[in-house]
C-alpha cells in the first residue's frame, strides 16, 4: 500500500491533534499537593468558605469555624483536629481537588454549648500537621 505525501500529511494531523486534546485534558487537571496558604478562625463564612468575621474568641452557644486556604491548584486530603485542655474533642478531614486558590471550612458545636477555656485547631495537610490556631471560649 503506498501513500503519497497527503496520506502521511493527514496521519501526522491526526496525531498531532490527539497529542493536544491529551495535553488539554491533562493541564486541565490539578496537579502536585496542597499548598498552605493561610489558617482563617473566627464565627461566621464568607459563601467561599473563607471566614467572615475572623477571631479566636468564642462565646459556648457559638460556632468556631476553621477555613484553610490553600495556593494554586492540588489535591489531597485536608483535616483539622480539635483539642480541649488538651484532650480530642473532633476530628474531621475532606478529600479536596482545586484548580486553583481555595478554602475548606471546618466547624464544631455543641447542641449543649462549648464548655468555656482554651481549645486548639491543628491544621493537616496529607495528614502532616501545617500549623495550630489556639482558641477561647469565654463564659
Amino acid at each position: 500500500m503506498r501513500r503519497g505525501r497527503h496520506g502521511v500529511s493527514m496521519v501526522c494531523k491526526k496525531l498531532l491533534g490527539a497529542l493536544v486534546v491529551v495535553a488539554v485534558l491533562a493541564g486541565c487537571r490539578p496537579s502536585g499537593p496542597l499548598q498552605l496558604n493561610t489558617i482563617q478562625t473566627g464565627s461566621s463564612l464568607n459563601s467561599d468558605n473563607s471566614v467572615g468575621t475572623l477571631t479566636s474568641r468564642f462565646k459556648p452557644d457559638d460556632t468556631m469555624f476553621v477555613s484553610v486556604l490553600t495556593k494554586g491548584a492540588g489535591s489531597g486530603t485536608i483535616g483539622v483536629r480539635w483539642t480541649f485542655a488538651g484532650r480530642l474533642v473532633s476530628e474531621d478531614s475532606r478529600d479536596v481537588s482545586f484548580r486553583d486558590a481555595a478554602a475548606t471550612a471546618f466547624h464544631i458545636k455543641y447542641p449543649s454549648g462549648l464548655p468555656a477555656g482554651e481549645y486548639e485547631a491543628e491544621v493537616l495537610i496529607d495528614g502532616k500537621s501545617v500549623g495550630t490556631r489556639p482558641l477561647k471560649v469565654e463564659k
